[in-house]
């Protein structure tokens, strides 16, 4: 078995109409940087509720860290989902947070 060079650029690849043959490995590599910035995050709040001054004084503030935790924790699940195949509406469905579920049906012309 020989292995075969990598080419310096991606192959020329037409999209079928309705099909998109990078569709799942985008969605993936996405919903991996979607996550990156949420360990980021969560490091950076840990860090700030540990200084007590500075939690009690930025209770509702720090609120808000938990808050794109887990709406980052949802993006990266819908776009999982979305790569494996699940239809959009099915996969906005399993979306926990209601406002954001909400935007994405919007999104989708109010589906």
């Amino acid at each position: 078995m020989s292995c075969m060079p990598v080419p310096s650029q991606l192959p020329t690849a037409r999209a079928i109409s309705g099909f998109d043959p990078f569709s799942a490995t985008l969605h993936n590599v996405i919903a991996g940087e979607i996550r990156e910035m949420r360990a980021k995050l969560e490091a950076l709040a840990e860090v700030l509720v540990g200084d007590a001054h500075f939690a009690s004084a930025y209770l509702e503030q720090l609120q808000d860290f938990d808050y794109l935790i887990q709406h980052a924790d949802e993006c990266v699940n819908l776009l999982e989902r979305i790569a494996r195949g699940e239809d959009s509406l099915s996969a906005i469905g399993h979306i926990r947070l209601g406002a954001v579920q909400q935007r994405m049906r919007d999104a989708l012309g109010g589906a």
